[in-house]
């Protein structure tokens, strides 16, 4: 997991997300009303991640520090804007929840947050398998609401927790995500 620190890595993140809400719409899924996400990942300042297996991009998020969500209590590490490869999503999923557990936690934070979009009730939502695999992977949905971007989702918590030896997984290149408070870099 790295900051995606060049031109080119930004050019693909953008790619991928276009891929994804691709996928998603030809399956029927809700997808973020925003054009301009693809344009986020372009953007140096966001300082965007990207889960990379053998120089292969599999996922790119935004990671930021306690942003206002309008929902949620206290400091968490905020993943804005996940997106995946759209074969192979789960695994992918799975590693992006043991890198954020253990990145929160090394940074103090206690918990990891994150929305998934949803336009129905999320018990009857097409959404509503992919939350209970979340579930299954340890984190919580705290009920659903006007999320980020002003579009309706279902919020999710997990508990921050340190992972000794997951760096033989996944090794760590990400800069300190930034703060909404001061929006500057926090050291």
């Amino acid at each position: 997991m790295r900051t995606l620190g060049t031109g080119a890595e930004r050019d693909e993140a953008a790619a991928l997300v276009q891929d994804r809400q691709r996928w998603l719409t030809m399956r029927g899924l809700p997808v973020p009303a925003r054009a301009d996400i693809p344009a986020l990942f372009r953007d140096p300042q966001a300082m965007p991640a990207g889960l990379f297996e053998d120089e292969r991009l599999l996922a790119c998020v935004v990671p930021q520090r306690s942003p206002d969500l309008g929902w949620g209590q206290g400091p968490s590490l905020f993943l804005s804007c996940i997106h995946t490869l759209p074969d192979g999503a789960d695994d992918t999923i799975r590693l992006i929840t043991l890198w954020a557990s253990d990145f929160a936690a090394r940074r103090d934070l206690p918990l990891v947050r994150a929305e998934a979009l949803a336009r129905h009730p999320l018990d009857v939502d097409p959404i509503a398998p992919f939350l209970r695999r979340l579930t299954d992977m340890g984190w919580d949905v705290r009920g659903s609401g006007t999320g980020q971007h002003e579009e309706r989702v279902a919020r999710l918590e997990l508990i921050a927790e340190q992972r000794s030896g997951l760096s033989a997984l996944i090794a760590c290149r990400v800069h300190e995500p930034q703060s909404s408070a001061d929006n500057r870099t926090v050291s």
